[in-house]
């Protein structure tokens, strides 16, 4: 998904991370959609876009946050991500539940 408003080394980067990420056995197009976000907030970060949300630059970079979002790691999901699955199941007592307690609670 390159597009004309980036530069030659923001073509590169979009290149890098997807083929990365398909190395990592994520499809193509998963691997075009994280790689033009990728791209897309350090354009932001860098001032190089014209209009940027508040968590694009204020944001912890991509480069360093390295997936830590991404819930198919060792620990899975945030206490967070858990918690918000657990309100829409109307799970009842989720406030007071540890992340353990709520992984029962939701299945995983």
């Amino acid at each position: 998904m390159p597009q004309e408003a980036w530069s030659n080394k923001r073509e590169r980067q979009y290149e890098h991370i997807k083929d990365s990420a398909q190395d990592r056995g994520v499809s193509t197009g998963t691997a075009k959609r994280i790689a033009s976000a990728t791209v897309n907030k350090e354009r932001a970060r860098s001032g190089e876009s014209k209009a940027a949300s508040r968590t694009s630059t204020n944001d912890v970079s991509s480069g360093h946050r390295g997936g830590k979002r991404y819930h198919s790691g060792p620990q899975g999901r945030t206490r967070d991500q858990l918690y918000a699955e657990a309100q829409r199941r109307n799970v009842k007592g989720r406030s007071s539940m540890t992340k353990s307690q709520l992984q029962k609670a939701v299945g995983d």
